[in-house]
């Protein structure tokens, strides 16, 4: 098994930045990427960046510009730099691992799941 824990969340006003963490235990050895997703209020979860053990990052089209994603391997910690946020980045933001190096940026390949860090953005 694999095990997330997000943290970095909070509140921050239109055009901030924030910078979420996601500390990766467990079985890391086996997980292929490690992705995070946004879910907004009463909408569907959707990728926001993905990055692999290839060192491969993949980006949502309405992160690319905006957000980067990044990974310490050595402290097995995947963060997520978000600047210029809008309002409709607001919503709870999960990091996840998939065993699979196949479509990145799709929820149904992901395996394991952290409990989520909110993000508000006004």
């Amino acid at each position: 098994h694999v095990q997330l824990v997000e943290s970095g969340g909070g509140s921050v006003e239109a055009g901030g930045s924030l910078r979420l963490s996601c500390a990766v235990s467990g079985d890391t050895y086996r997980r292929a990427c490690v992705g995070w997703f946004h879910q907004g209020p009463g909408k569907e979860r959707q990728a926001v960046a993905a990055i692999c053990q290839s060192w491969s990052t993949h980006y949502s089209d309405s992160a690319k510009g905006r957000f980067t994603i990044s990974q310490n391997t050595a402290e097995n910690m995947v963060l997520l730099q978000m600047n210029a946020l809008k309002p409709e980045d607001t919503g709870m933001y999960y990091c996840a691992a998939t065993l699979s190096y196949y479509r990145p940026l799709v929820v149904g390949e992901y395996n394991y799941w952290g409990q989520g860090t909110q993000v508000t953005v006004s």
